[in-house]
């Protein structure tokens, strides 16, 4: 694959991996054009001052706009699909707000891809995909059966779609350490579930394991990157080591611990040494295509609470810290 002839169009392109993707595209890749499409000005605006590039195309639309997606696919070699409703409380109240953009929106970008024959589609999904509890969990898994479906249906139409899915993004919009360091100066941390864990990525390792999709991709799989866990009592205990805890109980569909790859999909995955590919279960995948992985036991699960890698102590503060100093909230220096 060859990046300094690709023209590709990043949806949700101002979010969190928005910006660490561009920031990587740009220092390491450099591709004929990146269109970042989204649907707030200001900040495109604000994305304009800190990447003045001649390779970055603003494309205000929303990608529940057939018409703007259709001409903002145009010429493209790669789709970048990263816009979504993220937030559970908000998807929860307003339930079909979530379903025009995370379901029709997606449904929108593969009828248009193929229309324009875009060759290499990758979206991102979430461990809240898998056996969800709420609706924005609901919403990417219908989301990610509408990219893997569509490899059956696009006829002589030159295209592939894949998916990746990985776990919570430190630092990224509405996460949970910009939430504690604002709650520590108030003396008190709210805290779910003492037990609850989680998987951990930072935003350059999902920025990378879409990259990586989109260079070895055949179309149809999902890409399950291996990443650590860990419980969020430890976080708070190193943002805020002197402030009182108060559990508060888990919020409506929300889980105890997640799931990146489930008992029933790890009969067709395989591993490998960084990551899990799980293979579409259809009459037209070619089971050649990925060599080299291994067969999962029976029964395999890979849940955020039986991970055999856990993140330690001090990489959790060294992220804290990272985390913080970007916000201008830094953690006071510690003896």
């Amino acid at each position: 694959m060859n990046w300094s002839e690709q023209v590709v169009v990043l949806t949700g392109g101002t979010g969190s991996f928005g910006k660490k993707f561009i920031e990587i595209m740009l220092n390491e890749y450099h591709p004929k054009a990146i269109r970042i499409f989204s649907r707030d000005e200001l900040k495109q605006y604000d994305m304009q001052k800190t990447f003045n590039d001649p390779s970055l195309r603003y494309f205000i639309g929303d990608i529940r706009d057939k018409d703007r997606v259709h001409r903002a696919l145009d010429g493209a070699t790669l789709l970048i699909h990263a816009a979504a409703l993220k937030q559970v409380p908000a998807c929860e109240y307003n339930p079909f707000e979530a379903v025009k953009t995370n379901v029709l929106g997606a449904q929108n970008l593969v009828d248009m891809a193929i229309e324009h024959n875009v060759p290499r589609t990758v979206a991102l999904s979430t461990d809240k995909a898998v056996n969800p509890t709420n609706l924005y969990g609901a919403t990417k898994l219908c989301m990610e059966r509408l990219f893997i479906a569509t490899n059956s249906t696009t006829g002589d139409h030159p295209v592939r779609f894949s998916c990746v899915r990985y776990g919570n993004v430190v630092g990224s919009r509405g996460s949970v350490i910009p939430l504690f360091l604002q709650q520590r100066e108030t003396g008190t941390l709210t805290l779910t579930d003492k037990r609850m864990t989680r998987f951990w990525i930072t935003l350059d390792q999902g920025v990378r394991l879409v990259i990586q999709a989109a260079e070895t991709m055949h179309g149809g799989e999902i890409f399950v990157p291996k990443i650590p866990s860990m419980l969020v009592s430890d976080l708070a205990r190193l943002i805020a080591p002197d402030c009182k805890v108060q559990e508060v109980g888990i919020r409506s569909g929300e889980k105890l611990h997640e799931v990146l790859l489930t008992e029933d999909e790890s009969r067709h995955a395989q591993e490998f040494a960084d990551k899990f590919i799980v293979e579409p279960e259809y009459h037209w995948w070619d089971k050649a295509h990925w060599k080299g992985g291994k067969k999962l036991a029976d029964q395999f699960r890979y849940s955020s609470d039986n991970n055999p890698t856990w993140m330690s102590d001090g990489e959790l503060l060294e992220i804290v810290e990272k985390v913080g100093r970007e916000l201008g909230m830094p953690l006071p220096v510690r003896s």
